[in-house]
């Protein structure tokens, strides 16, 4: 291989780079060849110019030993010799193997068991350290008989199959032996803190990036409970884990792990505990519907991020290939141990001989894995980036060119296209993918769409409908002159119509409704993957067309959102919100699929994870599935699960640049966020704001502690910041939410971040009426058990003030009739839900009242946020009659369902007047009147 003639652009680049590193010595042809194929190489041979004598060595480059990285005494290694150490060795065998694979074309299969030996000889080396050192500070946690317990390292994913890529990040699980307290050291601590702490040294050994650059990115996400878990645990929790809560896509993680190191009397025990949850005792199919469901979930992702020339994602990529096997290792496994192996390539030998797949199958697929494992070595050797993607340089696509020994950059493309379509077909016949639905319908409808013979329709439409389908088409037919189409494209849509029209004609649409999916259609005209998605998914088209002629706001919201057409793939799953206490699991889980450092991306994921769901309680909402309260309850535990990832995503963000307040982690933040208004009230709805306060519980004399420290007010300042910028941000997908920070001690003047103590006293000496009216619908939606705790009794304390009654029903009704003024839409013609006399904001107020000028003697008043329990308590306390609660109820669910209906429909929040209107306003009046009205006269 590298006898092969470099082309002139790559001759060129490797003369100037070794005239750079070794002026007029005599050229070695294959040292000039690396330094003309990787970027990379030449970077570190700048930094060391003799590390091209060792490349030399062929004895040296014949050898796959694994060195110990750090010396023996680790106890007096000082945090930076051990960091440049461990990123020293990772530059040099680096570039051993880069020399290895673009210089002398060495086996892939061998490089990558290389890359992995190597990877696991500096985490283990860190481990150590990192254990070492913390043994020096804390003591040493001991068993029975005296010997450390030592912090087992999980590896997962590719490392822990043994199959490493050039540049991968590493995905680690940290867990350890017993509950025990360290002795020896100066003073005694927890199991849990002293391998915490190992934990955090062992990551940043292995992640910080220093003037050597960075040994691994290290992504914890896959623990327990993901990024809001613990960052170790003990055997035994973890086990309790895995049994109580371990999701399918768990035991699919768990099917590559594998401990790191020297093995220790706690390897058996782990690899027992996890058996049985990996695999199953019979023989399982049902996990293959499971992965077919992930690999629909990357399809998604593959268009979400608009990814092309992707071979690990794309279809046929190397994610098929592990797919394929991880599929028949968990069906087969528990009866088969010998398909228990993290090893792809032995668990395909496996297969082989077990007679699983045939012969031919098992050489065709290793052969076309491990050829798309060697383009993906080279992609990333070229300059250390974690990349699958094809490249778009001249100078890329040479390098690849040359690697492939092909005439020119097309028949690599032709080649690579060529092995993945052989994955494509293995993975069909393995995993499948939904059996391609098709309609029978009538020839009639792609005579409507092609020629525009509407009268076709006769008999399949209500007579009425036939002129006005004609016009809702030519207007689609117009729109689409203004789109750019390709003729696969133009294909694809020609026989998508027809269809579409068939399910629009069996649902009895209107035109109205009609014109609502074919905006949807245009908005997607130049997207050919999502016209074949609906058409190559003729249930998902069912589903649309069925969805916007229930909701208006459904159909503009996924024109608007394309990407939520991939929720309609499965009708069960789209009906069904998940349960109210799911969201922030599930909202975790998403985020393990997000790069962590991409901020970007994460802004994006927050989005879609909001409409997708926003999408799935509308359609049940539409579909009557959910009641108006539990769509609320949906759409408030769903803004929750969003603020809970955001501030976490934040918090990431800042404590990479300033470090942690004193006294902080992950689980105790010091931060909360307390959630008024229809948030507060659990009445969300589906386009509203969010009325949040930030508190701290920092004082005034703490300060971060990262190589950047702030005062820790300053940071929660600018924490909250953060915060304001992942929500109000527009990107592609929108904003997240609406986010108005107003109600916070001394509104846009006050500052944005405030310790919840100076929160209190604003509330006792300084706030207004209306602010304590705000206070009885608010709750704290995150924060740690003693900030809930101390705000609930802010709360109760501030609400059970003694008021003057009077005073305080004439700045309630001021307030009100201010807002009516300003705001009602009321007219003779048409009711305003919200702000008209008698409305829901009449039945808040009055709730407010209620709880101000009788929670003093009545501690029950002040226990729900949500008008709806707080009127049940006035009249438990018979401070409403039977009948009052009745209808005040009544009126406040009849209002909100009506609100809720004008929304998905797109109907602004007035509604025509009618007996039942005219009457439960009037009452509710009534009632405002008789609490209210006569205090103030």
């Amino acid at each position: 291989m590298h006898d092969v003639t470099l082309p002139p652009t790559l001759a060129q680049l490797a003369q100037q780079r070794w005239q750079q590193l070794y002026d007029t010595n005599p050229i070695e042809t294959d040292l000039a060849r690396l330094l003309a194929m990787s970027d990379f190489a030449f970077k570190v041979l700048q930094q060391d110019p003799t590390l091209g004598d060792w490349l030399l060595d062929e004895l040296q480059m014949q050898s796959r030993d694994v060195p110990n990285p750090l010396p023996e005494d680790l106890s007096s290694l000082d945090e930076q010799s051990c960091f440049r150490l461990l990123r020293k060795y990772r530059q040099r065998y680096w570039l051993k193997v880069m020399w290895l694979d673009l210089v002398k074309g060495n086996d892939i299969a061998d490089s990558i068991h290389y890359v992995s030996q190597l990877s696991e000889g500096l985490i283990d080396a860190a481990n150590q350290w990192a254990f070492a050192q913390t043994v020096k500070q804390c003591g040493t946690p001991l068993d029975s008989k005296g010997n450390a317990l030592p912090m087992l390292v999980l590896g997962m994913g590719k490392l822990g199959g043994g199959e490493l890529n050039f540049s991968s990040d590493i995905d680690l699980i940290f867990c350890y032996p017993h509950n025990v307290n360290t002795q020896g050291g100066r003073k005694s601590i927890e199991a849990q803190v002293f391998y915490t702490k190992v934990a955090q040294k062992l990551i940043a050994a292995l992640n910080q990036v220093t003037v050597d650059g960075q040994v691994f990115r290290v992504d914890m996400r896959l623990r327990p409970f993901g990024d809001s878990g613990p960052l170790v645990m003990s055997l035994s929790a973890m086990e309790d884990y895995y049994q109580d809560q371990g999701r399918e896509w768990e035991r699919y993680a768990m099917l590559k792990a594998r401990l790191l190191g020297k093995a220790n009397a706690y390897w058996p025990v782990f690899y027992q505990m996890m058996r049985p949850f990996v695999y199953r005792r019979y023989i399982d199919f049902s996990v293959i519907e499971s992965l077919r469901k992930m690999k629909h979930m990357i399809a998604q992702e593959v268009r979400r991020k608009g990814l092309i020339n992707n071979i690990k994602l794309g279809a046929g990529g190397i994610r098929e290939v592990e797919f394929i096997v991880q599929a028949l290792q968990m069906i087969r496994g528990g009866r088969d141990t010998s398909l228990q192996t993290s090893s792809l390539l032995a668990a395909l030998s496996q297969l082989d001989a077990l007679e699983v797949i045939p012969h031919e199958a098992v050489c065709s697929l290793r052969e076309s894995y491990l050829y798309l494992r060697k383009i993906e070595q080279y992609l990333q050797a070229f300059d250390d980036q974690q990349t699958q993607t094809l490249p778009e340089n001249e100078v890329c696509q040479t390098r690849l060119q040359v690697l492939m020994q092909k005439p020119d950059y097309q028949r690599c493309l032709e080649c690579i296209q060529s092995t993945m379509t052989k994955i494509r077909d293995e993975f069909a016949q393995v995993i499948g993918d939904e059996p391609f639905e098709q309609t029978a319908f009538d020839e009639a409808f792609t005579y409507v769409w092609l020629e525009g013979d509407t009268q076709q329709l006769a008999g399949k439409l209500n007579t009425a409908q036939i002129e006005p389908w004609h016009n809702a088409l030519q207007s689609f037919k117009e729109a689409l002159t203004k789109r750019q189409m390709g003729a696969r494209g133009a294909d694809i849509l020609d026989k998508l119509i027809p269809c579409l029209l068939y399910q629009a004609a069996e649902q009895e649409l209107v035109a109205e409704e009609l014109t609502s999916v074919l905006n949807i259609i245009a908005m997607i005209a130049s997207r050919t993957a999502y016209l074949e998605l609906l058409y190559e998914n003729q249930g998902a088209l069912k589903q649309l067309v069925y969805l916007c002629s229930h909701s208006l706001w459904i159909a503009e919201h996924i024109a608007k959102y394309p990407i939520l057409l991939d929720e309609l793939l499965d009708p069960a799953a789209l009906y069904k919100p998940l349960p109210l206490n799911a969201y922030k699991l599930e909202i975790r889980q998403y985020f393990l699929r997000i790069e962590q450092h991409d901020l970007e991306q994460q802004m994006e994921a927050l989005r879609q994870f909001k409409q997708a769901h926003q999408l799935r309680i509308a359609a049940a909402d539409a579909t009557d599935v959910l009641s108006i309260m539990k769509v609320s309850d949906h759409l408030t535990a769903l803004a929750e699960a969003i603020i809970e990832q955001a501030v976490n995503l934040a918090w990431q963000q800042m404590i990479a640049r300033y470090g942690q307040p004193e006294g902080c982690d992950e689980q105790t933040k010091g931060f909360a966020v307390i959630a008024y208004g229809k948030a507060g009230g659990w009445e969300l709805g589906y386009d509203s704001d969010l009325d949040l306060v930030f508190v701290h519980n920092s004082d005034g004399d703490s300060y971060t502690q990262g190589e950047k420290c702030i005062p820790a007010r300053q940071f929660y300042l600018k924490l909250a910041q953060r915060l304001m910028h992942l929500f109000n941000t527009r990107t592609a997908s929108g904003i997240l939410y609406e986010l108005d920070t107003r109600l916070r001690p001394e509104g846009n003047s006050g500052l944005l971040a405030i310790n919840l103590e100076s929160f209190y006293q604003y509330q006792l000496q300084q706030a207004w009426t209306w602010e304590h009216q705000a206070l009885v619908r608010a709750r704290m939606v995150l924060g740690e058990q003693s900030m809930y705790e101390r705000f609930g009794q802010i709360r109760t304390a501030i609400l059970r003030q003694s008021r003057d009654c009077k005073e305080l029903a004439e700045n309630v009704v001021s307030m009100r009739e201010k807002m009516r003024t300003h705001l009602s839409k009321d007219s003779n013609d048409a009711f305003d839900l919200k702000q008209g006399l008698g409305g829901m904001t009449d039945i808040e107020f009055l709730a407010q009242f209620l709880v101000l000028n009788f929670a003093e003697n009545n501690a029950l008043l002040t226990e729900h946020t949500d008008n709806v329990r707080i009127l049940a308590n006035a009249k438990e306390l018979a401070i409403l009659d039977e009948e009052e609660q009745r209808v005040l109820t009544q009126a406040y669910c009849f209002f909100r369902e009506q609100y809720h209906k004008q929304s998905l429909n797109r109907q602004g929040k007035c509604v025509s007047w009618d007996i039942q209107l005219t009457q439960l306003s009037a009452q509710v009046a009534a009632i405002f009147k008789r609490h209210l009205g006569d205090l103030v006269k």
